[in-house]
């Protein structure tokens, strides 16, 4: 066992510290490592647990959140996204089941491999959708997986609440505003935030408990940051 009277490592990584914005932002955190986000299994309504690493992921993700003071706190009702949450520092985060992830249907639990393997030809998730196979009990326990454009629909409705904090005049507007979720929702998240193709959220990689920054430049929804301290 470890001696825990040891001093910390001064040579050890430390988090990197993110200064916060003058103006609004809207802040994305996806969860911690999973023992399928680490294998790459796609992980819909399955409702796993961070791993060890995934939690020691969530801390540093607080720590780099740390200058930030949030005027709403938004979370996925999944557990890993909801545990994220409070072990960033916010464990009041409001669940918001918008913020739920992809639901893949039968690809829950496969890999991209596993159904390339299936169809025979490379499988491109923001491309294919998750209907191109049939309804499975073993994977998404029968039902059809929604379409690209459904969850871009549940995303849209996020943004809205958010904007309503962001830049609305009710009770803490004009303040930061934190979504805790996960990697397909976030990236499809991001394309609506700027008005774009949900397709184009393929090319926006997202690692486990990595922070990314919207905000607003000359008039537009911008993205100031992407995939910060990502682990």
């Amino acid at each position: 066992m470890p001696d825990e009277t040891l001093p910390p490592n001064p040579t050890a990584a430390q988090p990197t510290v993110l200064k916060p914005s003058h103006e609004p932002q809207l802040v994305l955190l996806r969860h911690g490592q999973t023992e399928w986000s680490a294998s790459g299994q796609h992980t819909g309504r399955t409702d796993l647990p961070l791993t060890a690493d995934g939690e020691a992921q969530a801390r540093s993700a607080g720590a780099t959140l740390a200058g930030y003071e949030f005027a709403a706190v938004l979370t996925s009702p999944r557990m890993r996204a909801r545990r994220t949450a409070e072990l960033a520092g916010h464990a009041g985060a409001v669940v918001d089941e918008d913020l739920a992830e992809w639901d893949y249907g039968p690809v829950d639990g496969r890999t991209s491999r596993d159904v390339s393997e299936i169809l025979g030809r490379d499988f491109r998730i923001f491309d294919d959708g998750v209907r191109v196979l049939p309804p499975s009990a073993e994977h998404g326990e029968g039902r059809p997986g929604e379409t690209l454009d459904q969850v871009a629909v549940r995303a849209a409705r996020v943004v809205a609440r958010a904007e309503e904090v962001l830049r609305g005049t009710g009770p803490g507007a004009g303040g930061h505003v934190l979504l805790v979720a996960h990697g397909h929702l976030l990236r499809v998240l991001a394309t609506v935030w700027l008005g774009v193709d949900p397709r184009l959220g393929a090319r926006f990689e997202l690692g486990t408990a990595a922070v990314c920054l919207l905000g607003y430049g000359h008039g537009l929804r911008t993205i100031e940051g992407w995939n910060l301290a990502a682990q």
